[in-house]
């Protein structure tokens, strides 16, 4: 299973969201993240990807779960780790892969994003945390939606109730 992180970025009631401009996702709105390198911890991979991709340095990773996504299609199964971010060093800048924006936590454009986002993001945004399975038909591209065939998710105040849900 390929192993992958998730960076979410607030602030003041706001969501700081990329559009992916090339590769996996293009075409949708989605947190900053991605591979784990070999030898390369998770939160270290969350930092490196977020300050490829946006150029912020985080000042603290909190941990918020994970969710795993599986594909009908046969393409490669993926666990995301998600983080949330609230206080940052550096400039909020564009980069080859990513366009930033910053929205209001009523104003995030889940039509424009992969379809489980509304499922979990809206619990993260209020402070909670999560573990999700989600199973798509194939991935999603700028012309195609992936439709959830299947999905599981809990949501929990920390993530030690999580953990004690198996």
């Amino acid at each position: 299973m390929k192993q992958l992180t998730l960076v979410i970025v607030t602030q003041n009631n706001r969501v700081l969201l990329g559009m992916k401009k090339r590769g996996f996702g293009a075409g949708r709105y989605n947190g900053f993240g991605g591979k784990v390198e070999l030898g390369e911890s998770i939160e270290a991979a969350a930092s490196r990807e977020l300050h490829e991709e946006v150029g912020l340095i985080a000042s603290h990773l909190m941990s918020v779960g994970q969710l795993q996504f599986a594909f009908a299609d046969d393409a490669p199964d993926l666990l995301v780790h998600l983080f949330v971010v609230t206080a940052y060093t550096g400039e909020v800048i564009e980069s080859e892969e990513m366009k930033p924006e910053w929205f209001g936590f009523d104003d995030v454009p889940y039509d424009e994003m992969w379809p489980d986002d509304r499922y979990w993001l809206p619990a993260i945004l209020d402070g909670n945390v999560c573990k999700g399975r989600f199973v798509f038909d194939k991935p999603s591209t700028k012309e195609y939606t992936s439709q959830i065939l299947e999905s599981e998710i809990l949501i929990r105040a920390t993530l030690s109730e999580l953990d004690s849900v198996r």
